[in-house]
């Protein structure tokens, strides 16, 4: 048996020290996941023996260690010279002939006679364990053809040992640099370059949520998506719905710009390159829902038989179409701990930010830009700098300690930028399009990553707040705390918080930030006059030949994100809940809304759902909650009717949902109503025979009962939830619920400014309250200190 190679076949997660994590990994899927139908490229390992060897027969081990003894290990001043110098020792070495026969009996097997292309990758021994891995240390080569060129790439592989990002890695990790050995991976392409590539981690990687499999992917090659040189496409999918008949489990798709792709080159130097993708390679997905639905079916496969959450690389050969899995290795971020208390940011400010793109890490910081565009701008990088760039590279990782912040044109959240950031503990933006041209070095900035998804760059140095919050688990409560939630994108860190639910789910703010179109323009689309709002809505749908299912999958899967952070806890989801002047403000809205004096009293709520100016745009929402129950398995989501004047209101409005093929009781599915109108409290049991649950609507409510203005100044002073009046209102409606065997909510900021009134609620027998994601720990303790 050889000692200097070895097939994959052969491997098993036991024989790290002999090919590296990398190898082992691939011999360990071949092994053990082949069988279950995951497809893995054959290959082979050059051994960690072999490269030892190499050292040996060329006498390189003292003359390196002499070289690596004059590095100056504190301030690392000389670490160009010492990385030049041993890699130069390197690169004089030579394979002995019997070293050099074995590689290409290897490489002659592998190929079986047949021209191929492969792709050859370092794995050291200690790159790639859980306790220590960092993103790229070593080089890799693609579609690599020919006997000599694969030896040309495992020699390069051996120099790359000695890059100065490697050595500097050793030094912070501890490692010894002459018992850091190299493995060789050498493995067939899988011809993506005529198809697509992408990352995949099994749980979402900017939060360590569990329960779903993000995945990107971008036309051509991997490397793009890796090294953040592309916005790739993401898609989430939810693991309990994996597998599962009649589920889909992909909840959530975004496109994203693909606005290059990396293809085969000539051979030699320059193997492969980049081209710019047509506009419809940058309209469409790079793959279908059907193989993202077997990737995730994969990749929680891997993540089953490894034990821990994993990092993936995928591959789609655009000749045959098949999927493969080219890498597996071990999330190291998230994986390794489980914390139990988080820091809170709050921005003080208003100010309109200069830039956005995707936020990584939720943290706030400001500081001085420094635009960096290749490793000779390293010198002018400060402590505390906010590095600005056009994408990262791993060459850079010493210079990226210094900086408190990270800022990127392109990328996606798997970029090499997105997970540096997170292993370094700072935030960064990525994808913002125009950083680099739009900021100046030495230009003061705020780099804020607190409001979920989008991250933004501020002008100057902002002023915020930070708050350390302990998330231990507490003794649960008799009431139950939940959530008031509009935006999606922070429920999955949400979701970690001591809670049972989401209380209220506002549905507008999906459709106002996300959707931003008036569903009855998407309903008339074909019969809107030509002008402005026609052309914005033509932009925005373009992929969609039926604008309906623009609203409704976007809704839908906005939707899913929350139902799945909370599953199989209870979601409310209230169905639009928008005034006249509010609608009107959506594209297309003018053409549909009245013009009202007193909108906050008007046409709104349940009143609009049944009424044919807006009934069709209702049956867009109905749609949206109906896919996310039945197909997409999400039977934890309720849905709740607000402002319901009159019971036959409540009726005709059931009648018109079923009619939509949302019925209650239908698939389990609950409707309650708001009681935030008096007529809700006074007639609560005629109410409680036609829904299955009520949530207190304490700010309308109070101004009902008051006859207060809430947005008034001049009579704000008297707006009081513990108004005796008010009071009243409450206890007759908790009770009215309590009689007919109905649950009951309240939603508000009250319970959680005022001990006394959360007090009052928990005497009264509430069943749950709902707080802004703000309030909820402080709301939490005074329900509690009420309990005892």
């Amino acid at each position: 048996m050889s000692t200097y190679t070895i097939p994959f076949r052969t491997l098993r997660n036991t024989d790290v020290s002999s090919v590296g994590g990398k190898n082992a990994s691939l011999g360990e899927m071949i092994h053990a996941l082949q069988p279950f139908g995951i497809r893995i490229p054959d290959g082979f390992a050059t051994t960690a023996e072999a490269y030892r060897h190499f050292l040996d027969e060329n006498d390189l081990f003292n003359k390196l260690q002499h070289q690596l003894d004059q590095l100056d290990t504190e301030k690392l001043s000389n670490l160009a010279e010492v990385g030049k110098n041993c890699r130069e020792l390197i690169s004089t070495g030579k394979f002995s002939g019997h070293m050099r026969e074995e590689y290409l009996q290897a490489f002659r097997a592998l190929s079986e006679g047949k021209a191929i292309s492969v792709a050859v990758r370092s794995s050291a021994t200690a790159e790639d364990l859980p306790t220590a891995s960092f993103a790229g240390q070593h080089d890799s080569f693609l579609n690599i053809e020919g006997e000599e060129e694969v030896l040309r790439a495992v020699h390069r592989c051996y120099i790359s040992l000695f890059n100065d990002r490697a050595i500097k890695y050793r030094i912070d990790n501890g490692f010894d640099h002459m018992h850091v050995y190299l493995s060789v991976g050498v493995q067939r392409m899988v011809r993506s370059d005529k198809g697509s590539a992408g990352v995949i981690f099994t749980i979402d990687p900017e939060t360590g949520f569990d329960n779903i499999i993000y995945l990107t992917a971008a036309w051509g090659l991997g490397e793009n998506v890796v090294q953040g040189a592309v916005n790739p496409d993401e898609f989430y999918a939810f693991k309990p719905s994996i597998g599962v008949y009649g589920k889909q489990s992909v909840i959530y798709k975004r496109l994203g710009e693909k606005e290059n792709k990396m293809v085969y080159g000539q051979r030699g130097e320059k193997p492969v390159l980049n081209v710019r993708t047509s506009q419809s390679e940058r309209n469409s997905f790079s793959l279908s829902l059907a193989e993202v639905e077997v990737l995730a079916a994969w990749s929680r496969q891997i993540e089953l038989h490894y034990g821990m959450p994993m990092d993936i690389e995928w591959a789609k050969d655009g000749i045959t179409d098949e999927l493969f899995i080219v890498q597996a290795r071990p999330e190291t971020v998230h994986g390794q701990h489980t914390g139990v208390s988080i820091t809170e940011y709050t921005l003080h400010s208003k100010a309109k930010p200069l830039l956005k793109g995707k936020a990584v890490g939720a943290k706030i910081g400001s500081g001085r830009v420094c635009i960096v565009r290749s490793l000779a701008d390293a010198p002018k990088v400060q402590e505390g700098d906010i590095i600005v760039a056009d994408i990262t590279n791993p060459d850079w990782n010493a210079m990226l300690r210094k900086a408190v912040s990270i800022v990127t044109n392109k990328g996606g959240r798997t970029s090499h930028a997105s997970i540096v950031a997170r292993e370094l503990g700072i935030h960064a933006i990525v994808g913002t399009g125009n950083a680099t041209d739009k900021l100046q070095d030495g230009q003061v900035i705020t780099v804020s990553c607190i409001e979920g998804d989008e991250g933004l760059i501020y002008e100057g140095k902002l002023e915020w707040s930070e708050k350390e919050v302990n998330l231990e688990v507490m003794e649960p409560t008799k009431t139950k705390p939940m959530f008031i939630l509009a935006d999606p994108f922070k429920a999955f860190r949400l979701s970690f918080y001591p809670n049972e639910g989401v209380g209220l789910l506002r549905m507008e703010f999906i459709i106002t930030n996300t959707i931003r179109i008036h569903p009855m323009a998407l309903v008339q689309y074909a019969s809107l006059p030509d002008g402005n709002d026609k052309r914005a809505i033509a932009a925005i749908t373009q992929n969609y030949e039926d604008k309906k299912r623009y609203f409704v999958e976007t809704l839908s899967e906005h939707l899913a994100i929350v139902a799945a952070a909370f599953y199989p806890k209870e979601v409310i989801v209230r169905m639009s809940d928008f005034k006249t002047n509010e609608y009107a403000q959506l594209i297309g809205g003018g053409a549909f809304e009245p013009t009202e004096e007193n909108p906050m009293l008007g046409f709104r709520g349940a009143s609009r759902y049944y009424n044919d100016r807006y009934k069709e745009g209702f049956g867009l929402e109905c749609e949206a909650v109906r896919v996310l129950r039945d197909e997409l398995g999400f039977t934890n989501v309720k849905v709740m009717i607000p402002f319901c004047r009159t019971v036959e209101e409540g009726k005709r409005v059931l009648d018109v949902m079923a009619d939509f093929g949302l019925e209650r009781g239908k698939n389990g599915l609950e409707v309650y109503v708001m009681a935030e109108i008096p007529s809700n409290v006074i007639l609560a049991e005629a109410f409680s025979k036609i829904f299955d649950g009520f949530s207190i609507g304490s700010n309308d409510l109070t101004q009902l009962t008051l006859g207060i203005d809430r947005d008034s100044a001049i009579v704000a002073d008297l707006f009081d939830e513990s108004n005796e009046a008010v009071t009243f209102m409450l206890s007759s409606a908790i009770l009215a619920a309590k009689k007919n065997g109905k649950k009951i909510g309240l939603c508000g900021q009250a319970p959680s400014d005022h001990p006394a009134f959360a007090r009052f609620l928990v005497d009264q027998g509430i069943d749950s309250i709902s707080f802004n994601p703000d309030a909820l720990l402080r709301g939490i303790e005074n329900i509690r200190h009420a309990e005892s």
